[in-house]
């Protein structure tokens, strides 16, 4: 056959018409594309008792509007940090109580080496926010210099470490509120509960609106300590303050000492360390800053240090002038307060009103953290994912309701007792502190051997060329020491007191993550389209099979339906009782269209265990290629007062079926509509 082509698409010679076609069929090939719609939506999800409760749902377009500034960012990520000012001295006491009263009097030193300590973590954690703007701490850090190991143990400690955060300031500041209110002593576990799930409440509602409600009281708790401490600093430097009036009866842990030894010392230092809890929550939450985010965190943090130390220092030092001491009856903040105002007057009042709910808001910080943190997780594969998606008001949703629920059981387990909730608190900070600041020293080394003007792109941030790494290497270097050497110190002081309890939970939490990913992994695989080839053939044959319980209305939609799929279609009546059969066989034969009727005998009176038999019998001994769809009449009632009446055989089906393979099965609804009533 002679063929010849000229741009103008004619053909002369034999074979003219056929060329013709398989040349245009040859340019429809080449030209065809997917058809791809691209169409919005005006649907607006309508107001319920959620809209009332967390308020209505925001759009995506709404985020960018839902950043915060400085102000109220300090009272979102701070209030952790500075709430642990409440506490950290009393538990450097409830330590130094075991060698007598006149331990006292290390406890200002040992708050100014926490301080330098706090220093340091912070110079630290404030390159970490300029290195990594989307945030994610030392999870993200550690993952991008360290391995995926070193930050699955940073992310255990940091989850188990947001998780004791509410526990710990709940816990907290209802001790503040019985020590005002000792009547309560008996509620404080429900009490605590209630604090949590009103947290929990206000953070659903979204980032913006919790920080707003939480700024006033944030920097109302601010005002009324620096007040304190000054007006303390003041009588004491005049000599009129005194010490502390009928003191409650000191309490400590372990065995009573006769001398005060290092291994004392370095325990009451490990404990005091609680401030430092909250420092890294800044540098997990940069995406919550507006523009520019890194510069509005970082100061942000520099805020937050110099507060959080001058009131650690401030507290301290009255604390052992006033010779305040440990007990659970009455905080050290109370017996300061009461001391230095001279009785509970409104003054007083006013420092354990801020003092309780700053240590309640504390939970804040975690909750605006923790559920970060578990989105970034959960994208890369580790926790179920669905803590990676946003709700209606553009907040991990999913990931605040977790926390509230575990941090609720501890507080139940633990009874709302800070000082037995502490010994597991701190050892997660510091471990994720390490890994963190590792991880940046290795960052810098890294920037180090880069030539000047070349960028590598990482998974986290883009490396660039450090003029002055060596510098900030040796920076993050020694606090990761520093941190280091606390992590271990904490760990074997603390051991006896329950700290071996975070020992053990986060090496599980690790192999958890694994395991999920393992999952996820094997998932993708046997989904992915990577050399998959051509689409498999269409199906050699198509069975239907129809349980009928009875012949009415919705039997037969179903049954038009399964004849649409298939003129292959079996349906099956369980014979349960006699008589019923018999009426079944009898309509079927009227209204069956001709379609094969199986009556299948049920001695013991089941309906599923029969039916779920004879399809595993149809399965088993199906040809190469053949669909099995189960067809399953539901009778679906518009009203909402009746439809519980109704055994839901469809889903029952669904859930037994769906784990063998090439079995479909497909719900055909038939709706009655019913009058609902009145009454």
């Amino acid at each position: 056959m002679d063929l010849y082509y000229n741009p103008t698409l004619s053909f002369r010679g034999k074979g003219t018409i056929f060329a013709g076609i398989l040349v245009n069929i040859m340019i429809d090939q080449e030209n065809k594309q997917t058809p791809i719609i691209e169409r919005s939506t005006d649907y607006k999800p309508p107001r319920n008792w959620r809209s009332w409760l967390i308020g209505r749902p925001l759009s995506t377009a709404d985020a960018p509007h839902q950043t915060i500034g400085k102000r109220v960012g300090l009272a979102v990520f701070a209030s952790d940090a500075l709430s642990s000012t409440a506490y950290a001295t009393q538990e450097i006491l409830v330590i130094l109580a075991a060698a007598g009263t006149i331990a006292f009097g290390y406890v200002f030193p040992i708050a100014i080496a926490i301080v330098v300590l706090l220093a340091i973590v912070s110079i630290s954690y404030e390159q970490t926010i300029h290195a990594y703007p989307d945030g994610g701490g030392a999870y993200i850090v550690s993952r991008d210099n360290l391995g995926e190991f070193p930050a699955l143990i940073a992310a255990a400690a940091l989850l188990t470490d947001y998780i004791l955060t509410v526990a710990v300031s709940i816990a907290s500041g209802v001790a503040q509120l019985v020590s005002a209110f000792p009547d309560l002593y008996n509620f404080r576990v429900p009490l605590a509960v209630a604090f949590i799930l009103f947290i929990m409440l206000v953070n659903l509602r979204g980032v913006k609106e919790s920080g707003a409600t939480f700024a006033v009281p944030t920097y109302f708790f601010i005002f009324m300590v620096i007040i304190m401490i000054a007006y303390g600093l003041w009588r004491f430097f005049s000599g009129s303050l005194g010490a502390v009036i009928d003191p409650p009866e000191v309490e400590f842990h372990g065995d009573a000492l006769a001398v005060i030894t290092p291994f004392l010392l370095l325990h009451a230092f490990s404990s005091g360390t609680a401030a430092l809890t909250g420092i890294e929550a800044i540098s997990n939450g940069i995406t919550a800053f507006k523009e520019p985010r890194s510069k509005n965190a970082g100061i942000t943090l520099v805020w937050m240090s110099v507060i959080l130390s001058t009131f650690f220092l401030g507290i301290s030092f009255i604390a052992n002038t006033v010779q305040a001491v440990p007990s659970e009856t009455e905080t050290v903040i109370s017996q300061i307060a009461r001391t230095i105002y001279d009785g509970r007057g409104i003054m007083y009042l006013l420092v354990i009103s801020a003092t309780t709910v700053i240590l309640i808001m504390a939970a804040n910080t975690a909750f605006a953290d923790f559920p970060r943190l578990g989105a970034l997780i959960a994208k890369d594969g580790f926790i179920p994912r669905q803590l990676a998606y946003r709700g209606s008001r553009l907040v991990y949703s999913r990931g605040i309701v977790t926390l509230a629920v575990i941090a609720s059981i501890l507080m139940v387990a633990f009874n709302a007792s800070v000082t037995r909730l502490i010994p597991l608190y701190a050892i997660g900070v510091f471990l994720s502190f390490t890994l963190s600041q590792s991880g940046m020293a290795h960052r810098w080394w890294k920037s180090g051997k880069l030539k000047p003007g070349e960028e590598k792109k990482e998974r986290g941030s883009t490396l660039h060329f450090e003029k002055h790494w060596i510098l900030k290497m040796s920076i993050n270097g020694f606090g990761a020491v520093c941190t280091a050497v606390v992590m271990m110190v904490f760990a074997v002081t603390k051991f006896r007191d329950g700290a071996y309890l975070v020992l053990i939970l986060i090496p599980i939490l690790v192999a958890v993550f694994w395991l999920i990913h393992r999952h996820y992994n094997n998932l993708a695989k046997n989904l992915s389209l990577d050399n998959f080839g051509i689409i498999p053939p269409h199906t050699i044959r198509h069975r239907v099979i129809m349980p009928v319980s009875g012949v009415h209305q919705g039997t037969l939609a179903a049954l038009r339906y399964a004849r649409m799929l298939s003129d292959d279609v079996t349906a099956v009546h369980i014979v349960i009782e006699p008589a019923d059969a018999e009426k079944t066989r009898t309509k079927w034969e009227t209204w069956g269209e001709g379609v094969r009727l199986v009556m299948l005998d049920s001695p013991y009176r089941l309906f599923v265990e029969p039916l779920l038999e004879y399809i595993a019998d149809l399965a088993e001994k199906r040809q190469p290629g053949e669909i099995i769809t189960v067809v399953v009449p539901e009778f679906v009632s518009d009203n909402r007062w009746t439809a519980p009446l109704h055994t839901n055989t469809a889903e029952i089906l669904r859930g037994q079926l769906k784990t063998q393979h090439g079995i479909v099965i497909t719900n055909v609804p038939y709706h009655v509509h019913e009058e609902e009533s009145d009454h």
